[in-house]
């Protein structure tokens, strides 16, 4: 385990720019079903299309990942086997 802070969001309840910094709003579920704040995440503005870019890459990478892990279109009696729970990406 690392000794980072962790932040956990599954979303973005509103995000502004004031004075050259985004102001991200972090959201995470409650149990009520309704998103709730769970962090702020500030970016210079001039590194939020570096930022931007970087988690891009990664939603791309993942994309290609799950498309290897399913049968070919013309085997569709091969089940689909599941995602790995964990995997990593980048040079870190």
């Amino acid at each position: 385990m690392s000794d980072k802070p962790v932040q956990f969001a599954d979303g973005v309840l509103d995000a502004s720019v004031h004075y050259g910094v985004a102001r991200i709003t972090l959201a995470r579920m409650g149990e009520d079903g309704k998103p709730h704040a769970s962090g702020l995440l500030m970016v210079p503005l001039v590194q939020l299309p570096t930022l931007t870019n970087s988690l891009l890459a990664l939603v791309r990478q993942i994309d290609a990942k799950i498309k290897e892990g399913q049968p070919q279109p013309a085997s569709p009696e091969v089940e689909t086997p599941a995602m790995p729970g964990s995997f990593t990406f980048g040079g870190r």
